[in-house]
């Protein structure tokens, strides 16, 4: 009753230019026999029924497949069935994957051209044989050198001058004073951390935001060098101009905003380096320092090479034969004595 409630509903609707109403009126204008349960009707045949130009549904499938109506009892259905794209269209797909793959390796070797480790003397690599381990170890210490005064060199591009204005006369604090902010600082858990780019105008600026809320908060330094605490502590007192109360540990400093402090308009001073750069300036000093113990090791080593020959002769000049057939008798002399 209600399939024929329906139907006769659909057919009250007035004609309009639509896929649905047209499917419907060539389903329904035609009855099927009742043997032929399953029909048929191809999506090309309704394409330009529907639009006699064929403009819009001749330009692009919508997939590689065909869409069917299919009658079940009675009932209108769509069936799609999936057909396996051209040759032609599969070739064309592994040449984009493969332009895609050149951009993507185009786009990393221009990111990789600030790495410190691509830093070398210009020329083309080429291996060299040695005709001793002493020309071996010189060679290695003079590329070496070359390396590091290319880094030192980079390096002066990150210093940034000091800003020179009025000194800010340092806060005085009594004992009693100083005594109740470490009292107060151990209490909360505030802090701003100090990672690989060392100090930079993202640290000012935290400093700052937590100076809004609290009096006190505790700057930790990680990886922070034996000694290292102490500069960053004198650094960040110019910087910020708040008080350093107390260093614990190794790592870990604790600063005052100060008794009448007033936020700055501009919390990132000037005179301190973007986030971007100090990443950078850290790469350029973490290698610098490896090349460094690079060479303090390779200039040990030849120490170590002009001592052994000091003590046994040059190997190259040394007749190996003779050392060698001194090792042999003894095994010999042992069977005889047997």
């Amino acid at each position: 009753m209600a399939r024929s409630f329906l139907f006769l509903r659909r057919l009250q609707r007035p004609p309009s230019l639509s896929l649905h109403n047209l499917l419907f009126s060539r389903a329904f204008a035609a009855p099927l026999p009742p043997s032929s349960r399953y029909s048929l009707v191809p999506c090309n045949k309704i394409s330009h029924s529907f639009h006699p130009s064929g403009n819009l549904w001749n330009i692009r499938n919508v997939s590689y497949g065909s869409v069917n109506l299919v009658l079940n009892d009675g009932m209108p259905k769509f069936e799609t069935h999936e057909i396996e794209p051209s040759k032609k269209r599969k070739w064309l797909t592994k040449k984009r994957l493969k332009l895609k793959r050149k951009r993507e390796k185009r786009k990393r070797k221009d990111a990789n051209k600030k790495d410190p480790r691509r830093i070398r003397p210009k020329g083309l690599k080429k291996k060299q044989k040695f005709p001793t381990a002493e020309a071996r170890i010189k060679y290695k210490i003079e590329k070496a050198k070359l390396k590091e005064a290319m880094l030192v060199e980079k390096l002066k591009k990150y210093e940034v001058p000091e800003v020179h204005g009025p000194m800010v006369k340092p806060e005085e604090l009594t004992g009693e004073e100083r005594f109740y902010v470490k009292k107060m600082a151990q209490k909360k858990s505030n802090y701003v951390p100090i990672g690989r780019r060392g100090i930079f105008g993202g640290v000012i600026l935290n400093m700052h935001l937590h100076w809004k809320k609290h009096e006190t908060v505790k700057v930790i330094c990680k990886p922070c060098k034996p000694g290292q605490v102490h500069e960053y502590a004198r650094e960040l007192e110019r910087l910020s101009g708040g008080v350093a109360i107390q260093v614990i540990g190794n790592d870990t400093i604790v600063f005052y905003r100060g008794k009448n402090y007033v936020q700055p308009e501009v919390m990132s001073p000037i005179d301190t380096l973007s986030k971007k750069k100090a990443l950078e300036k850290s790469k350029y000093e973490q290698s610098l320092e490896t090349v460094r113990r690079f060479i303090a090791i390779s200039e040990k080593e030849l120490e170590l090479y002009y001592r052994h020959v000091a003590l046994y002769g040059d190997p190259q000049t040394r007749n190996a034969d003779l050392v060698y057939g001194d090792d042999q008798k003894t095994p010999l002399a042992w069977e005889q004595r047997n």
